[in-house]
């Protein structure tokens, strides 16, 4: 019965009648009439009567818009006038309209015959569900509401005699499963149970779904007592298959997916079966190819998630390697002779949903996650046969596997680089132009995967085949081993690359007249490239190149040759950074006005020349130097517009609009309850790129861009830190804070009023965001920004409450942090053996971190400006500093210790106020099994020695005997241990040099101490332990004396090493020269045992 009266009904349905005209003028007024005479004066009642459409409208399609308009309706936010919070329409209801609304929904889902109708009133329920999930809505006695009788109408829906009905009971659970409470999972488990082994398949499936959604929203401890469903859920795949029902067994596999990817352990009793039966559909070619790729899919889900109970599975990567290389011949089957395949030239062609490209990243994916020793044996076992099989489509599999697994075999591969060169170099002479392309992609690939082996070891097996591919008949193999050399040549040094260049700059520039542009594109690319890489040795072929871009850079700028010329730009200015200002001459300065020509040509917005520009005047900058100060009026106002973007944001609450924006380039879609907020990202990459412009402006032109700084500051950087909606463009403007501050202050100078003003406005925003910033990644980019910005300001640049407000942010910042370590600690707990933590939670601690290490700098340099006035304030986190240090993460015990060390350093005799707190700390630390941290305590109470004064002199001299066992420990000169090692050795010379006085038996620790030279990995530590030799060489020290060869050859190896260097490096080579002397050294015939280059390298200090 309705609720409300008629007159109110008629306006509706003239209001509905007027939303679905076709006429463009009836429909615009009806909106305008829906939102001022009904959302804004009369929401209860407008919602009210579209529920009440829904159960009494005579058609379908009226009760079917008004389901959906309720639903658009109701979930539009609005700020409530009593909070001043935005709340969506229908929580701004009292709550006698939510109730009888509540009630009229469910009674028109029951009553409904037509199956879409009956959908799009389970969609609006389902909105309506969220909201009371979301959000905390209050009954009249001020306990929370949470629409219980919905519960209890799809319990009820889910065992109706109708099956569309029960399917709509279980889409609407799959949407909200947050309403299913604690207290009712019991029932919910049986209703889970019979929906699994519903007659009905669409039934099972919704069933599957909402299950999946439900048990993803289930803590930890919750998931077990639903494992015994994993039976039953698999038993529906086999008569999917069986049926050949791809599209059902599809969505299956999709639920099964979701379940794997949030607890993988649950399917530990029936692993085995199911890789069998997944193995078995993936084979199975009558099945849809989604249907065969949602299988693999899983089972790859699994390698991501639990790859021991993979490994542990005696079937599982010998079958997945097959299916996976089976699955890539799967590639032209309709052009064997590749006449389509050449003939195509849009690089983007996207094949992502092919077979070969889903065997391709599963076997990236493996690799990865299995790691080499699973994946290549039985991924070798094929290879060599594949690539000698008479079919191309197996040649190809086989080194589009090679390119695959790659970066996840690395560490075995590279051992063995000669004999997979073998399968693949060979392939560059094939008859087939689509396996000459995957030998491309392959060596392109190890070249990357390999750097620095590959160009180094093997140059001269890759460029003489790779080189003369770009000769090749086909445009696309042409251009694949154009963007190859890209691969190689980015990686290597240019003493490689010299005797290569003619050869292959003479293929390039033939490329450059070939009649295919993206051919053109790519030799440009890879020219570019080149001379990065070959810097000054370019010159040779750069009267030659540069005539031909400019050529390019002044046609007329036509649509269709926009990219060639955008990649001329890119080549010429990185040709110009290669070869210099002076090699250049007057093509400098026209280069530049070319660009300025071009930049005035633009005007539309797709332009790519637009971005590629804005490196280009990067790269101009650096070549110039000063000399590109009067450009910058020219260069300056495009990009302050670029810089200045504001963010273009949509809310986005019907599908229709949803699907739109999906169909444009450059959107990102961001989900928030019930609806989607799109994002114009393209437009935040440009700001991005323009203010990392600003940046390198600010680097390389110092006091010359300082006109532009504050504008800058006040318009982009500063705002630029908080600017929510793209990372990026806070990381790039917490990286050009601290340039601009640094221009501005050689300008004006460091205490000009100029300056002065903008340090203070500054200061107050950088202190501001390090209390707001959401991402970890990001936050440790603002204390980066901030440590860089007051090492720029100096002494004393921060006030009492400046330090005061960064105390308060770093606490919060260690309670959110203890928070999430605590979380993550939890999660390993649940997890059972072999169970590995997924890759979000792997990049979540390195995100942790990097977050401390840039804490740690950050109190660093306060320390190091502030001195002991920093103190008061440090002293509130001292709770914080000994729960790290005893704490059993050998990371958060580091960043405790550098902290000390600090205090130590710059706060002197001042810091014995704490030695409570620091004295056990170090001794704890020198004993540590983690190198880092018995390096940061060696160092501390070396820096205890030096500058603590005779407060410290006792425990300094205490230390020895543990300093000297870290220097005899096992492994000591291990790349791990040896800057440990070398820090010991540093800060015993500390305590002989500065605390020799409180030292027993002197000569005794002076002999000993001398073994524990040399000092050649740390530049921090040599100096002030061959400052000391130095000084005992001086007095002629006996110990040195007895050990004047060993002396002399330790000066020599840090000669060498270049752990000394400058005024430090001409101090010891004189005592050295001294000792030779004094001691009678033969040095010619010490040196005569050491390699002719570190010979030669000592020599030129010695003269």
């Amino acid at each position: 019965m309705s609720v409300l009266p008629q007159e109110v009904h008629t306006a509706l349905d003239q209001l509905l009648g007027g939303l679905q005209s076709t006429d463009n003028a009836v429909r615009s007024a009806a909106e305008e009439r829906l939102n001022t005479e009904w959302v804004q004066q009369r929401p209860d009642m407008l919602l009210v009567g579209l529920v009440e459409q829904m159960q009494g409208a005579t058609e379908d399609g009226t009760r079917a818009f008004a389901a959906v308009l309720f639903r658009r309706i109701a979930t539009r936010t609005a700020k409530d006038p009593a909070t001043n919070e935005n709340r969506e329409t229908f929580l701004h209801l009292s709550h006698a309209p939510q109730t009888e609304i509540r009630s009229k929904l469910l009674q028109s889902h029951a009553n409904e015959q037509s199956a879409p109708v009956r959908n799009k009133i389970a969609d609006a329920v389902a909105e309506i569900a969220r909201q009371y999930t979301d959000e905390t809505v209050l009954s009249p006695d001020g306990t929370r509401d949470t629409w219980p009788d919905l519960l209890q109408a799809l319990f009820a829906a889910s065992q109706s005699p109708d099956a569309l009905m029960r399917e709509s009971a279980f889409r609407i659970l799959e949407t909200t499963p947050g309403i299913i409470e604690k207290q009712h999972e019991t029932v919910a488990y049986g209703v889970f149970e019979k929906g699994i082994k519903d007659d009905s398949p669409d039934v099972r499936m919704a069933t599957m779904a909402a299950f999946a959604s439900f048990f993803g929203s289930l803590t930890k401890k919750s998931q077990p007592k639903y494992y015994a469903l994993i039976p039953d859920i698999l038993n529906t795949l086999v008569p999917l298959k069986e049926s050949g029902n791809s599209e059902l067994l599809s969505k299956a596999l999709l639920a099964i997916i979701e379940l794997a990817e949030v607890a993988s352990k649950m399917f530990n009793g029936v692993f085995s079966q199911l890789v069998t039966l997944c193995i078995s559909m993936i084979q199975d070619k009558e099945l849809e190819d989604q249907a065969r790729q949602n299988a693999l899919e899983l089972m790859a889900t699994f390698a991501d998630y639990n790859p021991a109970m993979c490994k542990k599975d005696p079937s599982y990567t010998n079958d997945m390697v097959t299916q996976c290389l089976s699955l890539m011949t799967d590639v032209g089957l309709d052009d064997d002779d590749a006449e389509e395949w050449n003939a195509q030239e849009d690089m983007d062609f996207d094949e992502s949903d092919s077979n070969h490209v889903a065997g391709e990243q599963t076997m990236d994916r493996l690799a990865n996650k299995l790691g080499g020793s699973i994946i290549l044996p039985p991924t070798f076992t094929w290879l060599p046969r594949m690539i000698a099989s008479g079919s191309w489509r197996d040649r190809h599999a086989a080194l589009m596997a090679i390119s695959a697994i790659s970066e996840g075999c690395q560490e075995l591969m590279e051992g063995e680089l000669d004999k997979v060169l073998d399968l693949v170099v060979p392939a560059l002479r094939d008859t087939h132009p689509r396996v000459r392309w995957a030998g491309c992609n392959a060596l392109g690939q190890m070249s990357t995967d390999f750097k620095g082996t590959m160009q180094t070891k093997y140059h001269q097996i890759v460029l003489p085949a790779l080189i003369p591919v770009l000769a090749a008949s086909e445009p696309r193999v042409q251009s694949h081993a154009a963007a190859a050399l890209v691969n190689f040549c980015e990686e290597a040094e240019k003493e490689i690359l010299e005797p290569y260049l003619d050869t292959l700059l003479e293929h390039l520039m033939q490329l450059l007249q070939n009649p295919k542009r993206f051919v053109q594109e790519q030799a440009l690319s890879t020219i570019a490239t080149v001379a990065d890489s070959a810097e000054s040795t370019f010159g040779k072929w750069y009267g030659q190149l540069m005539p031909l871009l400019f050529n390019v850079l002044q046609q007329p700028n036509e649509r269709d040759l926009r990219l060639l010329r955008a990649k001329a730009m890119e080549c010429a200015t990185l040709i110009a950074l290669a070869v210099g200002k002076e090699k250049m001459g007057q093509d400098a300065l026209t280069l530049v006005q070319v660009l300025g020509s071009v930049q005035s040509t633009i005007v539309d917005d797709d332009d790519p020349q637009e971005s590629y520009l804005l490196h280009c005047w990067g790269r101009m900058c650096r070549v110039l130097g000063q000399d590109f100060v009067p450009y910058l009026p020219a260069v300056m106002p495009p990009l302050m517009k670029l810089a200045q973007a504001k963010a273009d944001i949509q809310l986005l609450d019907n599908e229709e609009n949803v699907a739109q924006i999906e169909q444009e380039e450059g959107w990102e879609l961001v989900p928030l309850k019930g609806k989607y907020i799109g994002i114009k990202t393209s437009t935040l990459d440009d700001k991005f790129m323009a203010v990392e412009l600003i940046t390198v402006y600010a680097q390389h032109l110092e006091g010359g861009f300082a006109m532009y700084v504050e504008e800058i500051m006040e318009k982009v950087a500063l705002p630029g830190l908080a600017f929510f909606f793209h990372d990026p463009v806070r990381v790039a403007s917490a990286k050009a804070v601290p340039q601009l501050l640094n221009s501005y202050k050689a300008a004006h100078g460091l205490h000009s009023p100029q300056y002065s003003n903008l340090w203070k406005t500054t200061i107050d925003k950088v202190l501001e965001v390090l209390e707001t910033e959401p991402a970890i990644e990001t936050l440790a980019e603002m204390y980066q920004c901030f440590y860089e910005s007051v090492e720029v300001s100096g002494k004393d640049s921060l006030s009492n409450d400046h330090m005061g407000i960064f105390i308060t942010s770093a606490e919060s910042v260690l309670k959110d942090y203890q928070t999430r370590v605590k979380e993550r600690l939890e999660s390993a707990n649940d997890r059972e053996d072999g169970e590995e933590a997924g890759e979000d939670e792997e990049f979540a601690i390195e995100d942790d971190q990097t977050l401390l290490s840039d804490m740690n700098k950050a109190f660093h340099t306060i320390f190091k400006q502030q001195g002991q006035t920093f103190l008061p304030h440090w002293e509130r986190l001292l709770n914080y500093y000994d729960l790290f240090i005893t704490n059993a993460d050998p990371t958060q015990r580091q960043w405790a210790l550098c902290i000390f060390d600090d205090v130590l350093e710059f706060c002197g005799p001042a810091s014995w106020h704490y030695q409570t707190h620091i004295v056990q700390p170090l001794i704890d630390g020198m004993r540590d099994d983690a190198p880092a941290n018995r390096q940061a305590a060696c160092y501390g109470v070396g820096v205890a020695a030096q500058k603590g004064g005779d407060a410290w002199a006792e425990f300094a001299a205490h230390s020895l005997q543990i300093l000297f066992q870290v220097t005899q420990r096992p492994n000591a000169r291990s790349e791990d241990d040896a800057f440990a090692t070398e820090n010991a050795c540093a800060s015993i010379a500390k305590i002989l040099h500065f605390n020799h006085s409180k030292v027993e038996n002197v000569p005794d620790v002076i002999a000993a101490w001398i073994d524990t030279l040399p000092v050649v990995n740390d530049e921090e530590a040599a100096p002030y332990a061959y400052a000391f030799l130095g000084q005992l060489i001086g007095d002629r020290n006996p110990a040195v004396m007895a050990k004047a060869s060993n002396c002399f050859t330790y000066v020599v190896q840090a000669l060498e090493a270049e752990t000394l260097q400058g005024q430090t490096a001409q101090a010891i080579c004189g005592a050295a020269r001294s000792l030779v002397e004094t001691a009678g050294l033969d040095a010619n015939a010490l040196l005569a045992s050491l390699p002719p280059e570190t010979q030669q390298t000592v020599r030129a200090f010695f003269g």
